[in-house]
């Protein structure tokens, strides 16, 4: 029995299955490639903002970094303006209490309490380094000769005072080629000495 050939709607049917699987194969192809794409997107997209994150994290630490050295920059610059500000603050200082430090001692020698204590150091350097020894006494020609006779009074050997023009205040003792000076020129001699103490002292002033 031979087969029967096949009609128009048989092939139709055929026809149409056949489209259907292929569009179904195109189907899944086009899922699958979407799928992939999207994954592949969905990953670039984290990388990239992994990577921007990272980006914004560099700048910021690197804006940081700056904004650090521009704080430290500044803070060493005004550190240094404040020691060249105290500094010519106290060479000023410095020259005008050198200014003022000679007519500061004439007035105290010319205080007789004062002058006192001043003739008192002198002695008692003079007994520390020239004891026993006859003193001859160079003084300024002001110093009153009750105070002189005072002075010799207390002395085991009495010195020789000598007024001198040339001293303005003070005086200074001399024995056997040594002298304790204690004299206004005498105390102004060491001036780097002086303008030290006159440093620490303003220093340490509050």
């Amino acid at each position: 029995m031979k087969p029967e050939p096949a009609g128009p709607m048989l092939i139709e049917r055929q026809t149409r299955a056949l489209l259907d699987l292929v569009e179904a194969s195109r189907a899944q192809q086009c899922a699958q490639i979407l799928g992939d794409a999207n994954a592949k997107a969905a990953a670039l997209r984290t990388q990239a903002h992994a990577a921007a994150r990272t980006r914004m994290r560099q700048a910021f630490e690197e804006q940081r970094l700056r904004l650090r050295e521009r704080i430290a920059a500044a803070q060493a610059q005004l550190a240094s303006q404040r020691r060249l500000h105290a500094q010519q603050r106290s060479a000023a200082l410095l020259r005008l209490a050198w200014e003022q430090l000679p007519g500061e001692l004439l007035a105290l020698w010319r205080q007789p309490a004062e002058r006192a204590a001043w003739v008192a150091h002198v002695l008692e350097s003079a007994r520390k380094s020239m004891p026993g020894t006859h003193w001859r006494i160079v003084h300024a020609p002001d110093w009153p000769a009750p105070e002189q006779q005072a002075l010799a009074a207390g002395l085991a050997k009495a010195p020789m005072f000598e007024g001198d023009p040339l001293i303005t205040a003070g005086l200074k003792i001399v024995a056997n080629g040594n002298v304790i000076d204690g004299t206004l020129a005498g105390l102004l001699a060491d001036r780097a000495e002086l303008e030290a103490r006159l440093l620490r002292r303003l220093e340490s002033a509050p």
